[in-house]
């Protein structure tokens, strides 16, 4: 579904969008059922295509490349819920930044977090990080990274929900609570970031937002386990952030237009060509 003039100013404003029931109730409980497939591991550990990664152990575990994880996490690739409203906002249709695509997923991973865990806001526009860059010219948006954060389950206050510094994609100077010297990425705190709110989300609704907005995750404070699904989304000419690469497997059963998502680009012959030449 196409951004409205609703989304399209409010996005540019807060640097997010809630997308409500974005998953059907099905759809969330394929996910989980596919969730609950993936045996325990510890950080390095492999699961088929599928490795567990932690920036630090307060952080909780990252499932790398979900979309390994089997048909409905290969929906979400190209999911009507958010796909052209994230293409719309990256931006660059027509022109060389989407000569091989229309966009380029650089990772994608399930977050499991557990009580205690979470990862202190980061990021913000005064960074001016390429990769995940907020830019409109011409009233067009090109936005370096655009992220889809699906709820697996409910994060209300105490489930360690994500917080975002609204606006803050376009700050100019860093923020006095979060760019403080010697922070190390990863760790958590309950210190207070002025400016920054909790989203709630329910299973299935789904958080749209730009990688340069300060973000990050309050600690959980209840049992259970939170689940999330995100999707990085960018231009078609990115790379991998971590180096992975998609399977030949997930390769040969993707439709075209996810194939292209996955892999923009096709790849070269590696070995030595014999040239030939017409008498």
């Amino acid at each position: 579904m196409e951004p409205t003039e609703r989304d399209i100013y409010f996005f540019d404003l807060r640097g997010y969008l809630i997308l409500e029931k974005a998953l059907s109730c099905a759809e969330v409980r394929e996910l989980n059922s596919g969730l609950d497939a993936i045996p325990p591991m510890t950080p390095g550990e492999w699961y088929g295509y599928i490795q567990s990664h932690t920036f630090s152990g307060a952080n909780g575990i990252n499932l790398q490349q979900i979309y390994e994880a089997g048909e409905p996490f290969e929906k979400l690739i190209d999911h009507p819920s958010w796909f052209e409203k994230v293409r719309h906002f990256v931006g660059g249709e027509g022109t060389f930044d989407c000569s091989h695509g229309p966009l380029f997923i650089d990772e994608n991973f399930a977050s499991l977090r557990k009580r205690e865990e979470g990862i202190f806001p980061h990021s913000g526009g005064w960074h001016a990080v390429k990769r995940c860059q907020f830019l409109t010219r011409n009233g067009k948006f090109q936005c370096g990274q655009i992220n889809i954060l699906i709820a697996l389950t409910d994060i209300g206050p105490d489930d360690g929900a994500t917080v975002v510094v609204p606006g803050s994609h376009k700050s100019n100077f860093p923020h006095p609570d979060v760019d403080i010297p010697g922070r190390v990425y990863g760790e958590t705190s309950s210190a207070s970031v002025d400016g920054a709110q909790e989203v709630h989300l329910k299973a299935g609704d789904a958080l749209l937002f730009v990688d340069a907005i300060c973000h990050g995750a309050v600690p959980k404070k209840s049992d259970g386990q939170r689940r999330i699904v995100v999707y990085r989304y960018g231009p078609s000419w990115g790379n991998f952030r971590h180096g992975y690469q998609p399977s030949p497997e997930l390769l040969a059963r993707l439709t075209p237009q996810r194939r292209n998502i996955v892999q923009p680009l096709t790849i070269l012959p590696r070995e030595p060509q014999v040239q030939s030449h017409n008498a």
